[in-house]
């Protein structure tokens, strides 16, 4: 096997936290389409099992990388991948809402670390030509578990709705998180095969394994100079460390970090605030309130995950080539329009139940008593909120379980709109902000401080995450679908001026030709 190969291959293995991310990410989508009416849950109930695992995401992010600077990148990975399989396998035997949390909470350990130490460890095995695809590769597993999750999602709704005898209200959730617990085994095992960080292992004063692993890599040519730029930019590092820098926080917000530490945290705050996780997690929500049906739903949320991956791809054969700044710029001009004709779609949509739309539900959904709706038949509604705030006042929690079919008969919208909204948010943050912010963040802190920093800002992207999917069933019901896009694309735009501006290039530099430019 050729040192190119060695790379990807152990790239593609470390990574594989990301595909579990997206995997569990992707994943609740379809189940709190069973599990929110099978625990009876409120909008606050629904956004806290979902976010949950972001929420603990933040603080694993913290430490994380404070942690992996002292033992390392590899032993923190392999508990990470236990954590996911136990996570999964929890997941699946849930008795109640507490304790679907709990497991849900147990993973989100799982993704806050993974997603921090997965690019960082690659940053450190890849040379400068090749670093920002190696590390594109995190977020191309991402989106891959997102479409395996959505796929998933899809079959296991068609065999129900099937009729498939081992499936049920009751437990086809249970089957579409306990899958997650495969590839998290598979995970585990690969991790024990890889080799630990070199610029790790230098940094500990192993030096001779730091230099076997880097010839291994990149073979005896490269590794020499990768070497020497390593050795002298720990030089360096070491006499800076006996003045006035130390390995803490301090260190980190020390002026001379000022600037990139800046670029870090707007790139975070902006990956999440931009609404990825909104879209994400739940997809088959957002696409139910078009009106298009629960199976045409969950068809539509695999269309969604395939674009990512197709994107992601354009990405990682680009990203190099055209640089970080390019593709961010244009994938967050893109998530702006995107958002905002999202937002014009669910604008002009209007609702009304006909006597004959009203006999039709009530025959084809049990939770719907007879008469129940004929208060409002004929009756026209301009607002998605007034409309579910009648829905929920007559039908109470039976409203959750008939919601795709409702809509489905009473919604007049543009979908079409709203679909290719989605689709070109997801299509321009799968080329910009999901692959570029990670890509970037790997690269602009040097050795002494990288997993540090990183474990803030992602502390601070994961809480921003954890902030949107926790309050946006709350948007629905209360602000409306238009007004919940709009918000969406208005920080986009704003991010969008402020990064034209302020936004560095870091194609084709070594890290320490990074620190060396952008650190004063």
């Amino acid at each position: 096997m050729t040192s190119s190969k060695n790379i990807i291959g152990l790239a593609a293995i470390v990574s594989l936290g990301g595909f579990l991310f997206g995997f569990d990410a992707g994943i609740i989508s379809g189940v709190m389409n069973y599990a929110g009416p099978f625990f009876v849950l409120s909008d606050t109930q629904t956004g806290w099992a979902v976010s949950c695992p972001t929420f603990v995401a933040m603080f694993a992010m913290l430490i994380s990388g404070k942690l992996s600077d002292v033992v390392g990148r590899k032993p923190i990975l392999i508990i990470v991948a236990f954590l996911y399989a136990l996570s999964a396998l929890l997941s699946a035997i849930a008795w109640s809402f507490f304790w679907l949390c709990f497991a849900r909470m147990v993973g989100g350990f799982a993704f806050g670390a993974a997603l921090i130490l997965a690019p960082t460890y690659i940053a450190e095995i890849s040379s400068a030509a090749n670093r920002g695809k190696l590390v594109s590769i995190q977020q191309l597993n991402i989106v891959l578990g997102f479409f395996a999750a959505f796929l998933s999602n899809l079959l296991f709704n068609d065999w129900f709705e099937g009729g498939a005898t081992f499936l049920s209200e009751a437990n086809v959730w249970r089957w579409m998180l306990g899958v997650e617990l495969l590839p998290a085994v598979f995970y585990f095992f690969f991790l024990l095969a890889v080799p630990r960080s070199p610029r790790w292992l230098f940094s500990q004063g192993r030096t001779e394994e730091g230099k076997a692993v880097l010839v291994k890599l990149h073979g005896e040519t490269v590794a020499a100079a990768e070497i020497k730029a390593i050795q002298s930019s720990l030089s360096e590092e070491s006499s800076v460390k006996k003045t006035s820098l130390v390995n803490s926080l301090a260190q980190l917000f020390h002026p001379s970090l000022r600037y990139i530490l800046g670029i870090g945290l707007l790139i975070g705050i902006l990956q999440q605030a931009t609404g990825i996780n909104a879209v994400y997690f739940y997809a088959t929500t957002i696409f139910k309130q078009t009106g298009i049906g629960v199976s045409a739903a969950f068809f539509s949320g695999v269309l969604l995950s395939f674009t990512s991956v197709v994107f992601t791809l354009v990405a990682m054969a680009t990203i190099d080539r055209f640089g970080r700044r390019p593709l961010l710029l244009a994938g967050i001009a893109g998530i702006a329009i995107s958002m905002l004709a999202c937002s014009y779609g669910f604008y002009g949509a209007t609702y009304q139940l006909t006597n004959e739309d009203i006999a039709v539900l009530e025959k084809d959904n049990a939770s719907i008593e007879s008469g129940v709706l004929l208060p409002i038949a004929g009756k026209l509604f301009e607002s998605d909120v007034e409309f579910k705030n009648n829905m929920n006042k007559m039908l109470g929690k039976n409203y959750a379980k008939s919601e795709g079919d409702i809509l489905e008969a009473a919604i007049e919208m543009n979908a079409m709109l709203v679909l290719l909204g989605v689709l070109g948010f997801i299509a321009c943050f799968a080329f910009s902000l999901g692959p570029v912010m990670w890509v970037m963040l790997s690269e602009l802190y040097p050795n002494r401080i990288r997993g540090l920093a990183i474990g803030c800002i992602g502390f601070v992207n994961s809480f921003t995450a954890w902030l949107v999917t926790q309050l946006f069933p709350w948007e629905l019901s209360n602000l409306g679908n238009a007004a919940s896009f709009l918000i969406f694309g208005v920080i986009a735009s704003v991010g969008f001026f402020i990064l034209l501006k302020s936004l560095p290039e870091t194609k084709g530099k070594t890290l320490e030709q990074i620190e060396a430019e952008f650190i004063k």
